[in-house]
C-alpha cells in the first residue's frame, strides 16, 4: 500500500459517510487518496470533509473549467493505481455496466485503463433485482472487481444483503487488488508476533517486553506482496494490518495450537517472543505473606519453531527470530541447526529494540550471514518479505 495512489469515487447513498473512515485507513496504510464526489454523494457528505481528510482537492464536476482545460478526467483516471467506487449505488453500477459517461465519475471510469473496485450499497430489493444482478455480472465480465455487500439492518428499515462493507473490509479488498500478480500471490505465510503471557495466578503473569511491532510489520509487508497471511498475535495493542487474517492468543500453548491450525503453509516466520517457561498456576490469587516470597514451579513450554522444523507438515521456508543480548550471530548460527529452520533473523535486544520503532538484524542462513544496518522495522520487514518471495520462487 505504501506510496500507492487511490482514486475514491463517492456515490450517492447514506453509506457515503463511511468514506471518511475509509480515507483515514487508506492513508494510515501509507497510500494517498484523491476523491471524486458525485452529485448524489454531495447530498450526504461535503467536499470540504473529504478534502480535509484526504488533504487533496475534491473533484465534483465534469465541467470544471480549470481541470477540464487539462483534460482532468483523463489525468485523474491515469494517475491512480486503483479506482474505488464506494458506495457504488444501483444507478452508478447500471451506468458503469452500460458504458454511460454523463458525469465526471462515469466519464473517468470509461476513460481509465486501471483496475476498478466497486463496493455496492443499496436496498436489499434493489441488490436482488434482475437488472442489478445482470449489471454486476456484466461488470465482472469486463474485469471490474465487485465486492459483495454485507447483510444486516438498513437505513430503510429492511434487512438483508446490500449494506456497504465496513471500511476495514474495503481496505483489505484494496490491498488484494493492489497485490494481484505480486510475487507472493497465491502463497500462504504464517507469522507469529508479540509476547506470550503465562499465568501465575488469576491476576499475575510471566511476560516479556515484546511489543509485536516487528512481527506485525512483517505480516503487513508479506500481504503487500500478495501473500495470504495468517497472523498469530500474542497480547498486544496493535491494529491488524490490511489484508491480514489475525488470531489472538495469550499463552505459548495457545500459540502452538494456532500455528498448527494454520497449516499447511508455504512459509512461516516466527517473530513472536514466546516464553520459554510457564508456571504451575494457582487457581486463586497468591496472597502476600509475612514469610519468604512463594516459590514458583516452572515448566518448559513447547518449542514451536523446533516442532515445525521436524514436522511432516513443515513449511517449505521456515524462519525464526533470535532475540539476543550478546554473541548475537554466534548464538543464532547455533540455533539454526538446533531448531531445524532455514533462516534465523537475529537482533540485539539489549537496548530499546523490543519496544522501539527501529531494528538492526543479521539474517543468518546456512550459506552465510547478511548484516543489515539499523533501520525502521517496516523497512526490515519489507526487505525480509522480498527475500522470502525470491526464495519461494527459486
Amino acid at each position: 500500500m505504501r506510496d500507492k495512489r487511490i482514486l475514491l469515487i463517492v456515490g450517492g447513498g447514506i453509506a457515503a459517510y463511511k468514506a471518511c473512515e475509509l480515507i483515514r485507513l487508506i492513508r494510515k496504510a501509507g497510500a494517498s487518496v484523491r476523491c471524486v464526489l458525485t452529485a448524489g454523494g454531495a447530498q450526504f457528505i461535503t467536499p470540504m470533509t473529504l478534502a480535509a481528510l484526504s488533504e487533496q482537492p475534491v473533484h465534483t464536476s465534469l465541467w470544471d473549467l480549470k481541470d477540464e482545460a487539462e483534460m482532468g478526467h483523463i489525468q485523474l483516471s491515469r494517475e491512480a493505481d486503483l479506482i474505488v467506487v464506494a458506495p457504488a449505488t444501483a444507478d452508478l453500477l447500471a451506468r458503469m455496466a452500460a458504458g454511460i459517461a454523463d458525469d465526471l465519475a462515469t466519464t473517468l471510469l470509461l476513460a481509465t485503463d486501471k483496475k476498478v473496485l466497486a463496493c455496492p450499497a443499496m436496498n436489499v430489493r434493489m441488490w436482488k433485482h434482475p437488472a442489478t444482478v445482470r449489471n454486476v455480472a456484466r461488470l465482472r465480465a469486463d474485469g471490474v472487481a465487485v465486492l459483495e455487500p454485507d447483510e444486516g439492518d438498513m437505513a430503510c428499515g429492511e434487512y438483508g444483503p446490500g449494506r456497504l462493507p465496513e471500511p476495514e473490509a474495503i481496505l483489505a479488498a484494496i490491498v488484494r487488488q493492489l497485490s494481484a500478480g505480486a510475487s507472493l500471490s497465491g502463497r500462504h505465510v504464517i507469522v507469529t508476533a508479540g509476547p506470550t503471557h503465562e499465568p501465575i495466578d488469576p491476576v499475575r503473569v510471566l511476560a516479556n517486553r515484546s511489543s509485536g511491532k516487528q512481527g506485525f510489520a512483517v505480516a503487513e509487508a508479506l500481504a503487500a506482496l500478495g501473500a495470504r497471511v495468517s497472523l498469530i498475535a500474542g497480547p498486544v495493542a496493535l491494529p491488524t494490518p490490511a489484508g491480514v487474517e489475525r488470531t489472538d492468543v495469550e499463552t505459548a500453548r495457545e500459540m502452538q495450537e494456532a500455528v498448527q491450525g494454520a497449516l499447511p503453509a508455504d512459509a512461516a516466520v516466527l517473530v513472536a517472543a514466546v516464553s520459554d517457561w510457564r508456571a504451575q498456576a494457582s487457581a486463586s490469587k497468591i496472597k502476600k505473606g509475612a514469610g519468604a516470597p512463594p516459590a514458583l514451579t516452572l515448566v518448559e513450554n513447547p518449542d514451536i519453531l523446533a516442532e515445525l522444523g521436524s514436522s511432516l507438515s513443515r513449511p517449505k521456508l521456515l524462519i525464526g527470530f533470535a532475540a539476543e543480548t550478546e554473541k548475537v550471530v554466534e548464538h543464532a548460527t547455533a540455533k539454526i541447526g538446533r531448531k531445524g529452520c532455514d533462516w534465523i533473523v537475529a537482533n540485539d535486544v539489549s537496548g530499546d529494540v523490543m519496544g522501539g520503532d527501529s531494528n538492526r538484524v543479521h539474517l543468518v542462513r546456512w550459506d552465510g550471514v547478511e548484516s543489515w544496518e539499523r533501520m525502521p522495522k517496516q523497512e526490515v520487514a519489507r526487505r525480509l518479505a522480498e527475500r522470502i518471495a525470491a526464495a519461494l520462487e527459486g
